[in-house]
């Protein structure tokens, strides 16, 4: 047997492997084995609390679904066509993943560093394009682009970050530094607006800052019964954080900020997903915090080492409607973001770093 026929043989072990090779090659970025679990439950889902036990399903393993990307966000499923876009933001482009034939390819290049992604009450795709341009944008039927917002009372928006669309077909979605902080998400530029807020698109199509006083906010999303807006701090005070807003009867304004979930230390919440019982499950991983005091490392070497172990923290945290840790999903990579999918919106995507994971649980996406 020739060393070609082993390596083939390896590579089609993954769904959608051999498309997967092309696109890592093409773009430079390695390309990470999986190998999942062979016995149940898988040892990588942990119960923190007793109340997570009945969304954890016994016989359902951790899957690697692509490889190849140099930092993956903003996945959107869209149950029409059972595709999930996402985006691999160095790379600026969007790709996507069919649940039918578990093919993984590129769906667009040149996205303006895209990053957080949804599907609007229509099946429309709407992105926030990251850098460049630094806008929200939707994706119509005909391919065609409307932008949603760019400029908020004149002055260009910072870096559109995550998004979410409201029963109301509000479009809302985050804006901090981090598209425009430098080169590696896209390009460097001065910020125009004084803070890093949280916008709202009505269907009018007037622009309104409903949160200012958060700085780099990042993920957000409803409650089920869209009383409260969750918004992740990114560099919160002394950590980051989760705060809960309660949204207005009119579905315009918000009120009543509390801390619902303190990352606590060298924790990092990022993007999140909320299910129908009102649980919140976050993209979560070692904030990259390091020691104020060197250690010797050797070879005449100190070094500031880092606070925490990324293999140890890296994953999905699920959080209770309360904010009480409830269950923790062990990835080989740090989650950035998620999304419920399938035909029954209980498969788990995780956008990791350099991989798409997926994971079917008894739970259910809330829209």
């Amino acid at each position: 047997m020739t060393h070609r026929t082993l390596n083939r043989r390896r590579l089609l072990q993954n769904a959608g492997a051999t498309a997967l090779g092309a696109l890592g090659a093409a773009a430079g970025a390695q390309q990470f084995d999986f190998k999942p679990a062979q016995r149940y439950p898988d040892p990588n889902v942990f119960i923190l609390d007793p109340s997570f036990a009945k969304y954890r399903i016994y016989s359902s393993t951790l899957e690697q679904l692509g490889s190849g990307m140099r930092w993956a966000e903003g996945p959107a499923y869209f149950p029409e066509t059972g595709t999930l876009i996402l985006s691999d933001i160095p790379n600026n482009r969007l790709m996507k993943y069919e649940e039918k034939t578990g093919k993984f390819s590129v769906h667009k290049e040149g996205v303006n560093y895209a990053n957080g992604n949804t599907r609007d009450r229509q099946g429309r795709l709407i992105s926030c394009e990251h850098s460049v341009t630094r806008r929200v944008v939707r994706t119509e039927k005909d391919g065609s682009l409307t932008v949603l917002a760019d400029r908020f009372e004149g002055k260009r928006l910072n870096a559109p970050n995550d998004v979410v669309v409201k029963s109301d077909d509000s479009v809302w979605f985050t804006d901090p530094l981090f598209g425009i902080n430098g080169e590696w998400e896209g390009a460097r530029a001065t910020p125009e607006q004084a803070t890093t807020n949280v916008y709202r698109v009505g269907k009018d199509g007037a622009v309104k800052a409903v949160v200012t006083d958060i700085f780099n906010p990042n993920g957000l999303a409803f409650s089920p019964d869209e009383k409260y807006l969750y918004v992740v701090e990114w560099k919160g005070t002394p950590n980051r954080s989760m705060w809960r807003f309660e949204v207005s009867a009119d579905g315009t304004t918000l009120s009543n900020k509390t801390k619902l979930i303190d990352a606590d230390g060298p924790g990092a919440l990022d993007g999140f997903r909320v299910d129908r019982d009102g649980n919140l499950w976050c993209g979560w991983g070692f904030s990259g915090a390091f020691a104020p005091e060197a250690t010797d490392i050797g070879g005449g070497m100190k070094a500031h080492l880092p606070l925490a172990r990324s293999d140890e923290m890296d994953g999905v945290k699920v959080f209770n409607k309360d904010g009480k840790p409830i269950g923790f999903i062990r990835l080989p990579e740090r989650c950035a973001n998620l999304e419920f999918g399938g035909p029954k919106r209980n498969r788990l995507y995780m956008a990791s770093s350099h991989s798409l994971y997926a994971l079917y649980v008894e739970a259910h996406g809330a829209v």
